[in-house]
């Protein structure tokens, strides 16, 4: 999978914050065998890239001096509104393989899940793995049918990968796992009541209630 960008070379280095107000990402690419080169593209552009591509899809930086293909190798948040304010592009080697973190994406139903109550645990969201970049998946996908009671777990090792895929993490890391239910217990109020503070009704009439005839 490739999606192309309209990307233009960055001139002037600094003043990042009036390109932002322009509605402008800056941004950077480099590799093992090119030099850093800064850049920047329209800021909605990028956004819905980077929705549709992730950080595993091949990207084209269309520029006026020639096409580069690249990756998303890390993309700058604001710590305020959680929108992009730059963006790293890996320039790889083609015919080489690159490791990544791609996401772990669940399909499928758990019987511990449905029959038994069980709690379906995610421990792992991105996976280790590497692959020449025409090969690299999108999301690895995991099936939890497998998880049928309260022992049942998934391994990184259990996990079929795409063909020309290999996996970077630990076999032995669980990937999601089953776990109990916590039950809630009642609250008890174990504090003793306070009689002198309860009003008792009395039977009868009270003196002021009761009519005195002369």
């Amino acid at each position: 999978m490739t999606i192309g960008i309209k990307t233009e070379k960055r001139e002037k280095v600094g003043k990042l914050e009036a390109l932002r107000k322009g509605g402008i990402l800056p941004a950077v690419f480099y590799g093992h065998k090119k030099e850093s080169t800064p850049i920047q593209m329209k800021k909605s552009d990028f956004v819905k890239l980077w929705k549709n591509a992730g950080e595993s899809a091949i990207v084209t930086l269309e520029m006026a001096g020639g096409n580069v293909d690249a990756l998303i190798h890390r993309v700058d948040l604001d710590p305020v509104t959680n929108e992009p304010r730059h963006a790293d592009f890996y320039v790889f080697e083609k015919g080489h393989k690159v490791e990544i973190a791609v996401p772990v994406e669940f399909e499928g139903v758990s019987p511990a899940v449905k029959e038994l109550g069980g709690v379906l645990v995610k421990v792992i969201r991105d996976l280790n793995i590497k692959a020449e970049p025409q090969n690299l998946p999108q999301a690895i996908i995991v099936d939890i049918s497998s998880l049928v009671d309260f022992n049942s777990q998934i391994l990184a090792k259990d996990i079929k990968l795409p063909n020309g895929v290999e996996l970077m993490q630990d076999g032995e890391d669980p990937v999601v796992l089953i776990g109990r239910a916590e039950e809630e217990k009642p609250e008890v109020d174990t504090t003793a009541p306070d009689f002198s503070q309860i009003e008792v009704e009395k039977k009868g009439k009270t003196d002021e209630e009761t009519e005195v005839k002369e």
